[in-house]
Parts: structure tokens; sequence; C-alpha cells
């Protein structure tokens, strides 16, 4: 009788790659002190490394202290990594050197992009200072330029001098909102700058061999791709399909794309790096042949990996790819068998010790668990049908991959797009073996490009595979019922569906009951929790102010409906609704009403309930009362003609806000005229969106 060996002592990274991660989580969630990391990193690899020194037998009498200790030692690796990483810690980081007045030194990290009232660019902070006096720094900030700016003469590597203030990025503060602050934050970013025409001096270019060498192949490439495929969607697609550049990607192209579950094969992620690694093998083939080169084999290949991974961005998606491809081409070269288990834990390990950050990155996320759902999922569900003819069992093979990859990415990506594709089989099914062939002829129209012709009857052929391909995605989006959306669960409720599937992979690959107990435990709780959910959403009763610039917009909300008062073009301009507006309505989990059964209005005033509420968005005369009218609140939107003094005249009120719409001049003098009052005050635009109970 054959002897089971268990999933974790196949792949032994796994057991250092799971108290990494936890180091990770607990460091970013709690910011422990630097020396307190030290010392808990200092002890557990002591003792770790004086449990080698006990024999054998004695090592075995104590495993479960020397298990806790190899634990607490990777635990403090992870939370070490977070700690060094943070910008915010770095003594020669801008943030900790810059003073408001200092001039400031930058150089370009890409050339500028285009965006709809700027031009933006990432930028290194190199020195800061005043007068001559500078102090050399690190880290990087967003720098936009004014639309009349010349910015044609900018380039990668560009070094500019300017005195323009640097801004600390902040979030909207909108419930539900996406936490852009902690998301550049992990990119090493924390300020942003405008810069306006001649607010700025080019110094000179600096320009690594390396960067200048890869932007000039990347300009190539896209000067290929824009020099011979017609129409205007398809060569945004053709961009990102090839090597990750996503600026011409028509934004309602991309949302078919996500709605009916295809998004992952405009992002470079394995599928991508699988058809390098494919072409390569093939192309190399002879050189297996020889011994003498035979070892020149693994290295083109791998050089040939990692200059498309770095030509594509370096995404995380396509880093955990192209560190996997790696792990199986050495093994390959050694001639050893290697567990998939065992290469996607080691080559998560590696990332996250070269970004522990990364760990929060959605690509990455959906990368590891798609490959990771297909590893364990696949067979079973493939094993369901017995097909004797080939082409229908390669469609019977491709459909069940798919299927396999959604058990686990469901619950990733419900928590993070609130929204699921429900005919993901049949989107799949073309648009994988046909983005694929796409890129294949991609990457042919590039060693061709010398010959016009060809080149341009290839161009021709490639936006023509697009163009069928995005007119599948958009039938298939236009079928009723394509798209189960609007759908919100918490961290805790993810991580049950994620248990819930990862028991019944654990049954799966070991049979083991318990993994069916855990599964069914984990779909209970969930449902228990979802319950609860809809029964807290029911009976809340809320007031949202939101903070959008230039922008009046009011939720009232009761129970699972809501009432908008705002500005009418939020009923017109999608990307403002879905930015701003759309997440915290899909965390409350509501609904659109024509009208509240409690809410009473009258011109400016509304009464819901107890609470009376004032609206001043316009210039409006109030008459004379003989007593005070309690106002539980005031909402200043616009630019209205208005003075508080007056106004405390006629109402008792206890607190006011102003919403983003509010010029910042004259808010400077209102909340003034609210402090001589002692009127209490609140700025969306410094505070985030206003929440006000109305139980």
């Amino acid at each position: 009788m054959a002897i089971k060996i268990p999933v974790w002592k196949k792949a032994p990274f796994v057991r250092f790659l799971v108290p990494l991660i936890a180091g990770i989580i607990l460091q970013w969630n709690f910011q422990l002190p630097l020396k307190i990391l030290l010392c808990a990193f200092s002890f557990s690899s002591v003792a770790v490394k004086v449990s080698f020194l006990y024999t054998n037998y004695r090592r075995y009498q104590l495993a479960v202290l020397n298990g806790g200790a190899i634990v607490a030692t990777f635990l403090s690796i992870g939370s070490l990594l977070v700690w060094f990483k943070d910008i915010r810690h770095d003594a020669m980081s801008y943030v900790n050197r810059y003073k408001k007045g200092d001039n400031v030194i930058a150089v370009l990290q890409e050339p500028p992009l285009e965006k709809a009232s700027s031009y933006k660019a990432i930028a290194t902070i190199s020195a800061v200072g005043e007068n001559k006096e500078f102090n050399e720094t690190t880290g990087d900030a967003i720098i936009y330029f004014q639309k009349d700016t010349d910015v044609l003469s900018l380039d990668y590597g560009t070094e500019m001098i300017f005195s323009a203030p640097l801004q600390e990025i902040k979030n909207t503060g909108n419930p539900g909102g996406f936490d852009y602050k902690r998301y550049c934050l992990f990119q090493g970013i924390t300020h942003q700058v405008f810069l306006k025409k001649g607010g700025f001096i080019v110094l000179r270019k600096k320009q690594s061999l390396f960067g200048k060498i890869l932007f000039s192949i990347r300009n190539r490439v896209l000067s290929v791709l824009r020099t011979n495929i017609p129409g205007e969607k398809e060569l945004g697609l053709a961009e990102a399909l090839l090597i990750g550049y996503k600026d011409d990607l028509d934004k309602s192209l991309v949302q078919s794309y996500t709605n009916t579950g295809v998004v992952h094969i405009i992002a470079i992620s394995g599928l991508h790096l699988g058809l390098i690694y494919w072409l390569l093998v093939q192309l190399l083939k002879p050189l297996r042949r020889k011994r003498i080169s035979k070892w020149l084999n693994p290295v083109i290949i791998i050089s040939g990996l990692w200059l498309f991974t770095v030509l594509a961005g370096g995404q995380p998606s396509v880093l955990r790819s192209a560190v996997m491809f790696t792990c199986i081409v050495l093994a390959e070269s050694l001639a050893r068998k290697t567990s998939i288990f065992n290469t996607l834990a080691l080559s998560a390990f590696v990332l996250l010790c070269i970004n522990p950050y990364w760990l929060w990155d959605v690509g990455f996320q959906l990368s590891y668990v798609a490959v990771l759902s297909i590893v364990i999922f696949m067979k079973p569900i493939y094993n369901l049908f017995y097909i004797r003819n080939k082409i229908l069992d390669s469609i019977w093979k491709l459909n069940a991959a798919s299927l396999a990859a959604q058990l686990l990415t469901t619950p990733f990506s419900i928590y993070h797009f609130h929204q699921f594709p429900n005919f993901f089989l049949l989107t799949n099914f073309v648009a994988v073996p046909l983005s694929s062939a796409i890129v294949l002829a991609e990457i042919f129209l590039c060693a061709i490009s010398f010959v016009p012709f060809l080149a341009s009857l290839g161009g021709k052929m490639i936006s023509w595979l697009i163009w069928i391909m995005n007119t599948y995605i958009g039938k298939i989006e236009s079928l009723p019922g394509s798209l189960w959306g609007e759908m919100q669960i918490d961290v805790g409720q993810a991580i049950l569906l994620i248990v819930a599937v990862a028991g019944f992979g654990y049954w799966l690959l070991e049979k083991q009951r318990s993994g069916a107990i855990i599964s069914v435990l984990g779909l209970l709780f969930f449902i228990v929790l979802r319950s609860v959910s809809f029964y807290q959403a029911d009976r809340q009763k809320q007031l949202i102010v939101y903070n959008i610039p230039k922008h009046q917009a009011i939720d009232i909300i009761d129970g699972r409906n809501y009432f908008f008062l705002g500005d009418s073009n939020f009923f017109i301009d999608d990307f403002v609704t879905n930015f701003h507006l759309k997440p915290s309505r899909v965390l409350h989990r509501i609904e659109r009403a024509d009208q509240l059964h409690d809410l009473v209005r009258h011109e400016n005033f509304m009464q819901y309930g107890s609470k009376k509420i004032l609206l001043i968005d316009k210039n409006y005369e109030f008459g004379s009362v003989n007593r005070k009218i309690p106002i539980d609140l005031v909402v200043v939107s616009k630019n209205p003609k208005l003075y508080f003094s007056s106004l405390s005249r006629l109402f008792d009120i206890r607190q006011v806000v102003f919403d983003g719409s509010v010029p910042p001049r004259r808010l400077k003098y209102w909340m003034k005229d609210c402090d001589s009052l002692s009127i209490p005050y609140y700025d969306v635009t410094t505070k985030g969106a206003f929440v006000m109970n109305l139980n």
C-alpha cells in the first residue's frame, strides 16, 4: 500500500510562504516598531540555529518548538520587509527631507502621458533644498503638467527643477471608494505636484543604458503596431495584448471585457508568457540536440522571458509567471521534476521578498489563485466526461480549465469587482484561443515589419481578428442576464468563501473527509454573515454628502433605497458616477428611488424623521422669524451669496457641511465665520465624505 504524501510536504516552500504572508499583513495593520521586529527576528533565528545543535532524536522531541521558531522567523521577516519597504521610514526619502518652499530636482521615469486636462508622469525626486544647498533624496512623485505646457520635448530621463509645492496624495474619503493613497504608497509615491507653463526648468537628460534600450524597443514595437494596424479600438487592444501598453485602450471596451469575464487576456499574465515560452522552445529545439550548445537553451529562454517581462512593465501577474517559468526551465535543465505547488510557493515567496506590497495587488492575487485553482480542480472537472473525438475533447478541456479557474477566483472577483460574469464559459471559449493567435500574429508582424507590404497585410489581418473578438464580446455582453452585478461581500465573507472552496479542493486532492466538513462549515458561516449584513442594510438610515471636486452630490438612504440630490450630469456621466457614487451604493446595497416615505421637502428645507436639514446652493432670501428654528444640518454647495452671521440669527445651527463644489476662496471666509460664531463645520475636501446617522 502506497503512502500518500500530504501536499504541504511535497511543497516545503508553502510552509515558509504562509508565515511570511502573515507577517506582512500583521505589520501593515499594526505598524510595529523596528526594535520589536529586530528582537523577534533575532530570538527566533537564534532558536532555529540552536535546534540544529541537538541530536536527531532530541530535535524530533522538540519538533513543535522548532516549528514554532521557524514560523516566528519567517513571520518577523515578513514584517521587516514591510517596514523597510515603506518609503516613510527611509531617512533619505523626500518625505522626510522636503520642506514647503524648497526647490525640487526631479527625473522623469517615463514620457508624459496625455490625460483629459493635463499630462501625467512619474518622476524620482533626486534632491530638495533652498538656494544652492540641496540634499539628495529618494522616492517617486506624480507630476501633472498643464495642458498648454510644451511637454513634447520631455522624455524618459529628463531632469528638471521646480519650486511648486509638493502636495500629499489624499483619498476622496467616499464610502467604499478606491484607496488611491494606499495604492500610490505601495508604489513608493506619497506626493504629487501640478506644474504650470514656465513653472519648471529642464536641466539635462539622465538615461541609464538599460532604460534607454528598453524604451527604444518599446517605442519601436508601438511604432510598428500604430503604422500597420487600422482602427482605434483594434490598435489599443493590440498594444495591450502584446506589451501591456494600456494608454490607448477604449474604456467602454475594457468594461465589456470585464463584464464578460475575459479582462484577464488584456492584462499581461501567464497566458502571454506561456506563448513566449512555447515559441522560444520551438525555435531553440536545434540547440537541444547538440551537447556543446545545449547549455545555451535555458539561458536564451530565461533571458527572452525576462526581457518580455520588463518590456511589459514588470506587472506582478507577469512577474509571477516569469519566476515560475524560470524555475521550470532550470529544473528541466537539471533533469529534475518539480511540484507545481512548490514552484508557485517559491515564485510568490521571491516576489514578496522583492516587494511585500504586491500581496495587495489584484493582478497578483488573481494570477496565483487562477493557476492554483486550475491545478486543483482541472483534472476532476475534466474527468467528469470522457469524449473520444479529439476536437470535442479539446473544446471540453478548454472549458474545464475555465471552470476550474473560476472556482477559486470567484471570491476574489466578487470582493474586488462586485460582479460575476454568468457567460464566462462562452467568452473564454472564443477569446482565449483567439487572443493567443493575435499575440503570435503581432510577434510575427514585428519580425516582418521591415517589409512594408507584408507588414501592412499582417496588420490588417490582426485588426480583423481583434474586430471579430470585440464584436463577439459585445454580443455576449448584450445578452439578457450576462452579468450579475452590484454584489457586495466584506473581507470576512470573502475569507469564508475561500475557505469553503479550499476545503472542497483539499477533499478532492487528499480524499479527506475533514476537507468536506471545512467546506460546508465555511459555506454555512458565509450564509449567516451575509444574512446579518442584509438585515443591517434593511434598517440603515443615513445622509451622505460626497466629496466630488466641483460637484454637489448627496444621498439620503432609507433601508435598501436612496434618494439623490445633486448635479443632473451624474445621470449622464458614467465615469464620475461609477468612480465616486457607485462604490458607496454597492457597499450599502441600495437602489435609486424617486421619493422616500419619511422624507418631506419644501424648497431648500428637508425633514427626515426628527432631523431638519437645510440645503444652500444658490442665492436665497430667508424671511424673518419670531424665534430661532433648530436646524440639525446645513449643507452648503457651489457659490451662493451667504453670510453666516445673518443665517445664525434665523437658525440654531448644529452642524455645517461644505461639499466639493464650494470654491476654495469662499470656503476660507465661511470657515472663519463659523469659527467666530462657534458653529461646528465639516469640509469634505479635507476630511472626506460626511456621513450622518438619521435614526
